[in-house]
């Protein structure tokens, strides 16, 4: 593969987890549910989805 070709392909890969990040986040509010996030300190934390932007 070409630099471009892998230049484009991990742009593809990173617009697809944002989409599914988005899809995750719109079904969790129609279901009034939460996400799980670990912190960059390790710290586990529970949000709701609705308090999400």
């Amino acid at each position: 593969m070409s630099d471009i070709e892998v230049q484009q392909m991990e742009e593809n890969i990173l617009r697809g987890v944002a989409l599914a990040y988005e899809r995750l986040v719109e079904q969790k509010k129609k279901e009034d549910g939460e996400l799980v996030f670990a912190r960059e300190d390790g710290k586990i934390v529970k949000v709701k989805a609705k308090d999400l932007q």
